[in-house]
């Protein structure tokens, strides 16, 4: 039997870039010492009194069908959030929970886009950008943001593909490069969004996790609250990424559509996670301050790692758990990079291909693990592109 162009076709043919993740796994799994820096999982784990709440309610009952949009507590927290820190008036009708922040990118773009509709993205991106996009039946077109702007995306690249495109998806803080969207940035992806008549979709998973400057959304620019979705997730402000509870924020109207199609497709999330989130977010920023803390600190030890070498470039990191590694003074792509340093010095770090072609001849390394086993992982790697970029430079002479 011949399954679906959509599902067949999600990767486009290729990678789904999670190629070295998966070896590196392998090679864990076969008893190899391998320094895992891929993915965004916190090294602290779910917080102990977060895991205490979600285990009181399952006890006490809340492990039968939830309600869909999400529990009227809950959106009235995540709203009297989103309001604090953004200034927009948000009331539990502009919030609809969803199955973590993967979910709500889903929803976004199948709600925004019709089959065959073009929506438009910021390369470098999340993993599953275009795949989530394919998935619910639009073409994903990518745009551009250049090393050689500090990964802002520019306005004008955006105008030169907006043409009849019907969503912009837009992350900042930034995954993989760290950078968070000026507020020239943002108005001028603002301007191009009206222009065009275009949603904005507008991640911000990691709004918790700003190292420099302050974290804009672009909900809170003159025109944009009606045309603008946010994603948001408990996965990154508060280690728990495996509870899978996220939100949409949007106008009222549009919220609406997402309470019917999370009838139609997972009826919503686990009670007792649901409470588990209420507790964790009545903990105020105090407790999310708390579990961005140790990306702040191995943040400013990679800077000083960095700093005094040549082989190695960090694009400069304001926010998330992550530093992108311009490493094209070894020679080698991102992918060839992070093959080699995983073969020869038990590393693994995601090459920046994964996320798109602007990030290629980068690689990023995830904040993950304990503060000496960064800094040493950090430092080996640091070493290992110094000797090839020796190498590539005695060839080239």
């Amino acid at each position: 039997m011949q399954l679906s162009k959509r599902i067949a076709t999600l990767h486009d043919g290729g990678s789904d870039g999670w190629d070295v993740f998966y070896r590196a796994r392998k090679m864990k799994a076969a008893g190899e010492p391998v320094i895992e820096l891929t993915i965004g999982e916190h090294d602290i784990g779910t917080a102990p009194d977060i895991l205490d709440a979600m285990h009181r309610s399952a006890r006490s009952g809340h492990t039968g069908y939830a309600e869909v949009p999400g529990i009227p507590a809950l959106r009235d927290k995540v709203a009297e959030r989103t309001q604090a820190r953004t200034g927009v008036a948000t009331t539990r009708d502009n919030v609809v929970i969803t199955a973590g922040g993967q979910a709500g990118l889903f929803a976004t773009h199948l709600a925004c886009c019709d089959p065959g509709d073009r929506a438009l993205f910021i390369d470098p991106h999340y993993v599953t950008y275009p795949g989530t996009i394919r998935s619910g039946g639009a073409v994903p077109v990518a745009v551009q943001a250049r090393p050689e702007n500090g990964f802002q995306p520019l306005a004008r690249d955006i105008e030169a593909v907006a043409g009849g495109a019907r969503s912009l998806l837009i992350n900042t803080p930034n995954n993989p490069a760290g950078v968070v969207y000026s507020r020239d940035t943002l108005n001028g992806i603002a301007g191009v969004v009206e222009a065009h008549d275009m949603w904005l979709i507008s991640d911000e998973v990691y709004d918790s996790q700003v190292w420099r400057g302050d974290h804009l959304s672009p909900r809170a620019l003159p025109g944009m609250e009606d045309r603008t979705l946010v994603i948001g997730s408990m996965s990154k402000s508060h280690a728990m990424t495996g509870s899978r509870l996220g939100w949409i924020i949007g106008p009222r109207e549009a919220i609406a559509h997402f309470d019917d199609l999370s009838t139609n497709t997972n009826y919503g999330v686990a009670g007792f996670i649901q409470d588990a989130a209420l507790y964790a977010l009545n903990q105020g920023r105090e407790a999310e301050d708390a579990v961005a803390a140790p990306f702040r600190r191995r943040r400013d030890k990679a800077l000083n790692i960095l700093a005094g070498q040549n082989a190695v470039k960090a694009v400069h990191p304001d926010g998330a758990m992550y530093v992108l590694l311009d490493i094209r003074a070894t020679g080698l792509s991102g992918e060839g990079f992070a093959n080699a340093l995983l073969d020869a010095r038990r590393i693994a770090v995601m090459p920046g291909e994964s996320f798109g072609c602007a990030a290629a001849g980068h690689v990023r390394v995830a904040m993950t693990v304990a503060d000496d086993l960064f800094c040493e992982a950090l430092e080996t790697l640091v070493a290992f592109a110094g000797e090839l970029a020796r190498d590539n430079m005695a060839n080239a002479g």
